[in-house]
């Protein structure tokens, strides 16, 4: 009672702008319904669509992580000179590893450089006729993991300056090359979600024409009456929203199945253990941005197609 009264006192113009939402959503369900496979194999269609860039893109992430447990091995190795003595080249590793930006620094001496060769190559009888150690000592240097690229090489540019220092090298072309190939595979997963995205288009489009045309008697008969082409236009916006909204659930379905069947793979591919699997899920931005394109798209593809369409429909 108390309900039919509040909707009693809305102003006429508010009651009569509901009862047009919900006769055009009415409408869109019992369309919709009335051809369910059609209404599925579209949403699937948008659904694979969709999929595709939001799976590349978790896979990225992993690989995200996967670089950040690989940082370790950028590093610099200071090469010191013949004249440095054990007890300065100890207490220069833990004057560096005392800088700000420095993980850990290592010292290595000439003696255990040699053993290090000898256990890990196959030159060790070679060594033996040599009457002196060639090999140098060497500080290893790691820094800091939550450190920036270009603060961390410049870093250890600085200390590769140090008047101890003979030689030194960067530990570093590799990892510049993963982030290459990752920052490369990311402008190719934009290009590819553009590509996509226009497909959506030509899918939903084409849908909602088709559905124009087989109601081109009932939108000329709406036009004699009086309909507006707002009027008009407003059921097939909410058809278009709906395949949207579908297709991106859809996505969503498909793209938390497959990660979840590469996760093993990937990780044992990556080295990564099972506490890190939660990389390969779908984020809430990637789940945020997946929804918001696919009724963006959809929106914008069916009041572009409808307005198109209806203003070539004239009553005779």
């Amino acid at each position: 009672m108390t309900s039919a009264r509040r909707v009693a006192d809305q102003p006429a113009w508010w009651r009569r702008i509901a009862q047009d939402q919900r006769r055009a959503l009415t409408d869109v369900w019992w369309r919709l319904r009335s051809r369910p496979f059609g209404t599925l194999f579209t949403a699937f269609v948008i659904g694979v669509v969709l999929a595709l860039p939001a799976g590349l893109d978790a896979l990225i992430r992993t690989f995200n992580v996967a670089s950040y447990s690989w940082e370790g091995a950028y590093q610099a190795s200071l090469f010191l000179k013949d004249a440095v003595s054990v007890e300065r080249g100890r207490q220069l590793a833990q004057d560096i590893g005392a800088r700000e930006g420095i993980e850990k620094s290592a010292y290595v001496s000439r003696e255990q450089a040699l053993a290090e060769f000898r256990a890990h190559s196959s030159y060790g009888e070679a060594l033996d006729l040599l009457q002196n150690n060639p090999l140098p000592a060497v500080i290893v240097v790691t820094p800091d993991r939550h450190l920036s690229r270009e603060h961390a090489t410049a870093l250890l540019t600085a200390l590769t300056k140090l008047p101890e220092v003979d030689q030194a090298k960067l530990d570093q072309e590799w990892l510049d090359r993963l982030y290459a190939a990752l920052d490369f595979v990311e402008h190719v997963i934009a290009a590819i979600a553009v590509l996509l995205g226009l497909a959506v288009v030509v899918v939903i489009g084409n849908t909602i024409r088709l559905d124009v045309e087989s109601r081109r008697d009932e939108i000329m008969v709406m036009k004699q009456v009086g309909a507006t082409d707002t009027f008009i236009r407003r059921p097939f916006l909410y058809t278009g929203l709906a395949y949207g909204l579908l297709g991106s659930a859809c996505a969503t379905i498909l793209v938390t199945i497959g990660l979840a069947l590469l996760t093993g793979p990937t990780l044992r591919l990556l080295g990564l253990d099972t506490s890190q699997s939660a990389a390969m899920l779908p984020s809430r931005h990637t789940l945020a941005a997946l929804f918001g394109a696919g009724l963006a798209l959809a929106w914008m593809t069916s009041y572009l197609t409808v307005t198109r369409q209806i203003r070539g429909i004239e009553p005779r």
